[in-house]
């Protein structure tokens, strides 16, 4: 039929170390796949972060408390200022009558009561103000509150 009498490759097999190579690749893609695709295990590394972070955050943002609890004392408020001439000054200026963030001396936009302040250095706001709660924590941010109201009186 077809016997020219030359080499050929049609009764050859693939070498049983290749096979087994290849089998064992297609075995792992799979284990691979459903181990790690969040849809199919759950798996994620964003949850695992997300999780890391919300056991750090008691431990880094300081003790409970009220944002009002430093005002009017003389000791916190100097630290306040401290507070305030590291984290603060770049944009709301030293004297806190505005650069690039607001006058903190007049009405603020998202409320002037020391909760409201001490939310919007926390927690940040849109348009410019990052959070700050996990810097410089819960403690120096009563602290700055106490600080910036006894620059409106």
């Amino acid at each position: 039929m077809h016997d020219t009498g030359e080499p050929g490759e049609g009764h050859n097999s693939i070498p049983k170390g290749w096979l087994l190579f290849f089998f064992g690749v297609i075995v792992w893609l799979v284990w691979y796949i459903v181990s790690f695709t969040p849809a199919i295990s759950g798996w994620s590394f964003y949850k695992g972060f997300e999780e890391k972070m919300a056991k750090s955050v008691p431990a880094a943002t300081g003790d409970a408390g009220t944002p009002d609890r430093y005002i009017g004392q003389a000791a916190a408020i100097d630290e306040g200022k401290a507070v305030y001439a590291e984290s603060c000054a770049a944009c709301h200026k030293a004297d806190a009558t505005g650069g690039i963030g607001p006058d903190l001396t007049a009405a603020l936009k998202y409320g002037s009561t020391p909760k409201d302040i001490f939310e919007s250095i926390a927690k940040g706001r849109p348009n410019g103000m990052p959070p700050f709660q996990q810097q410089i924590g819960n403690d120096r941010i009563y602290k700055l509150v106490a600080y910036l109201e006894s620059l409106k009186k």
